[in-house]
C-alpha cells in the first residue's frame, strides 16, 4: 500500500507540473491573440480597397490580363495549405487539412493535377508523411507572419500561373485554404480562389438615372494591372496568413485551458485515491496491532 501511495504522489506531482506550463501557454497564447487581431483587422481595410481598384480596372478598361483571363482548358491546380508550425492548438491544422483534401479531391474529379503549396511545418509533415509531393513549402512564421513571406509565396505563385503553358511548372488555377478567424469561440476553414482572378464588384448593372464613373488610366490600363494584380494576389496571402495567425492562437488558447482544466481533474481524481489507500494502509496497520494485541492476551491467558 505504501508504494502505491507514493506512485499516486509522483502522479500528482507530475500533473502539476503539466498543468504550470499549460496554463502558461494559455496565458501566452492569450496576450499574443489581441495584437493578432489587430494586425488582421488592420490589413482589411488596405485588402477591400486594393480589391475594389482592381476591380474597376478589370470592369471598366475591358483589358485582358494573364492574371483575368480564364484559361480555355484547365487541366492543372495549384493549391496553397496555410497551417501551423507548432502543435498544442487542438483540431486547428487537422481542420484546414482536412478542407484542403476535399478541395483536392473536387479537383482531382474534375481531371485536374494538383500541385501542393505549404505554409506551416504542420502541413509540410502530413504530406510527407504519406509520400506527397510538395512543389514548396514556407515554415517558421506561422503566429507572426510578415509581409515578406507573403510576398515571396505571391510571386511563386504568379510566377507558376504564369508559366501555365509549361507542363512541368505552369499551372492554371490558384486555389488557398486557410482558417478564418470569426470569433474566439469560432474558427473556419475557408478556400478561395487567387487566380484566374474572379472580379465581383463593378458587375452589376448600375439603376436607372445612375452615372457610371469615369476612370483615367496612366500610362495605360495595362500597365495599371501589371502593377495592381501581383499586389493584390500578395496582399490576399497575407491577410489569410493573419487570420490564420489569430485563428491559431485563438485554437491553442482553447486547447491550452482545456488541457489545464483536466489537469486539474486529474490531481483531484490522484489526491482522492491517495486519500482512499492512505486511509486502507492505516487502517490495514490498526486492524495488524489489534489482532497481535488479542494474539497476545489469548497466548496469556492459555498460560495462566
Amino acid at each position: 500500500m505504501a508504494v502505491s501511495l507514493r506512485e499516486y504522489r509522483a502522479r500528482i506531482k507530475s500533473t502539476e507540473s503539466m498543468k504550470k506550463i499549460t496554463r502558461a501557454m494559455e496565458l501566452i497564447a492569450a496576450s499574443r491573440i489581441i495584437k493578432a487581431q489587430h494586425r488582421a483587422n488592420a490589413a482589411a481595410p488596405y485588402a477591400r480597397e486594393l480589391t475594389r481598384a482592381v476591380s474597376a480596372i478589370a470592369t471598366y478598361s475591358n483589358v485582358d490580363h494573364a492574371l483575368t483571363t480564364e484559361p480555355t482548358d484547365p487541366s492543372r491546380a495549384a493549391v496553397l495549405v496555410v497551417t501551423s508550425d507548432r502543435g498544442l492548438a487542438g483540431a486547428y491544422s487537422s481542420n484546414v487539412l482536412r478542407e484542403a483534401e476535399q478541395l483536392v479531391e473536387k479537383l482531382k474529379g474534375e481531371g485536374k493535377t494538383v500541385d501542393l503549396y505549404v505554409s506551416g511545418r504542420k502541413g509540410e509533415a502530413f504530406y510527407k508523411f504519406r509520400g506527397r509531393p510538395v512543389v514548396q513549402a514556407w515554415t517558421g512564421h506561422s503566429d507572426q507572419p510578415t509581409y515578406d513571406v507573403a510576398k515571396a509565396i505571391g510571386e511563386q505563385l504568379i510566377e507558376a500561373f504564369l508559366n501555365g503553358e509549361d507542363e512541368e511548372l505552369g499551372v492554371h488555377e490558384v486555389h488557398l485554404v486557410f482558417t478564418q478567424f470569426k470569433s474566439m469561440l469560432v474558427q473556419e476553414p475557408h478556400t478561395v480562389r487567387l487566380l484566374p482572378l474572379e472580379v465581383v464588384e463593378g458587375e452589376s448593372k448600375p439603376e436607372s438615372g445612375e452615372v457610371l464613373p469615369l476612370y483615367e488610366f496612366e500610362p495605360s490600363a495595362e500597365a495599371v494591372l501589371d502593377g495592381l494584380l501581383p499586389q493584390y494576389v500578395e496582399s490576399r496571402v497575407f491577410y489569410a496568413l493573419l487570420q490564420a495567425a489569430a485563428s491559431e492562437l485563438a485554437a491553442r488558447q482553447k486547447a491550452m485551458k482545456s488541457a489545464t482544466d483536466n489537469a486539474e481533474e486529474l490531481i483531484k481524481k490522484f489526491t482522492r485515491i491517495a486519500n482512499q489507500a492512505r486511509q486502507a494502509g492505516i487502517t490495514q496497520e490498526i486492524s495488524e496491532i489489534v489482532g497481535g494485541v488479542n494474539a497476545l492476551a489469548d497466548a496469556q491467558a492459555a498460560d495462566d
